[in-house]
């Protein structure tokens, strides 16, 4: 395991090897090793990176990405920032935007966490708590411009929606920039979020088709989505009902051409 010159603004080391089975499972290991709040670790390739859902694999080419997982030490479940995924989902979002300014506007957050630029999705966040830690899987689209035939129109990457050329060791300011916004997002008490959130939230005021609950759970509900709640819920006026409802697991599994 090599130590990286990477800037953190935790005051953490960032870690790196080339190819692990998941960054996630490195991270929990050294967590237990004594690595100290907002220490990351950053791998070229995983094995078995995964998604949200059971079964979901995240599929990255080597050394093209960033996939990297931060170690987040907090005293008690009260003193974790309120909807965390999300809110690192907007860190990324500024992140990428800083980085390649031709996509400013383009990019927004799809709850729960994914980010989107235009209809395809670039990035995916991953967050677990255990043993009194919190978990902040982060892979993102960098430079890869293929991919597998069953994420054609589906993926994107900075690199395809910018037409930028993107150097391998450009990575690593990308993910400065990704730390620096993460770090004030979670560390400066920003009571702004679910304002700045909703201004870049994907579908918001359309009409979508959401599975509640897990993937297969076969409770289908059409509606408008409104917004966020103040736990980072999403907000949905079903259809035919009179009042909107509220939902902490699910997804938006396809869109509406109205």
């Amino acid at each position: 395991m090599k130590k990286l010159e990477v800037r953190n603004p935790f005051s953490a080391p960032v870690y790196y090897e080339e190819t692990v089975e998941s960054t996630m499972e490195v991270s929990k290991q050294l967590a237990c090793e004594g690595a100290a709040h907002g220490t990351v670790f950053f791998a070229d390739f995983q094995t078995k990176g995964r998604g949200r859902i059971a079964g979901r694999l995240w599929e990255m080419n080597s050394a093209e990405n960033l996939s990297f997982t931060v170690i987040l030490r907090y005293p008690g479940i009260e003193n974790i920032p309120a909807a965390l995924t999300l809110r690192a989902g907007l860190s990324v979002l500024t992140a990428i935007e800083e980085f390649a300014p031709v996509l400013k506007g383009r990019i927004k957050v799809k709850w729960p966490n994914d980010i989107m630029i235009e209809s395809c999705k670039a990035a995916g966040i991953l967050c677990e708590a255990e043993n009194g830690n919190v978990y902040l899987g982060i892979g993102i689209n960098t430079a890869q411009k293929e991919f597998p035939a069953h994420l054609r129109g589906k993926a994107a990457s900075i690199a395809l929606a910018s037409g930028m050329e993107i150097k391998k060791e450009e990575r690593f300011s990308l993910l400065e920039k990704i730390l620096e916004k993460l770090y004030e997002e979670l560390e400066k008490n920003k009571n702004d979020w679910k304002i700045r959130l909703e201004q870049r939230l994907y579908k918001k005021g359309e009409e979508v088709i959401f599975t509640e609950g897990a993937a297969d759970s076969g409770k289908i509900i059409k509606g408008i989505i409104l917004g966020i709640g103040d736990s980072g819920e999403l907000l949905i006026m079903p259809e035919g009902e009179a009042l909107s409802r509220s939902f902490f697991s699910g997804e938006i599994t396809f869109n509406i051409n109205l």
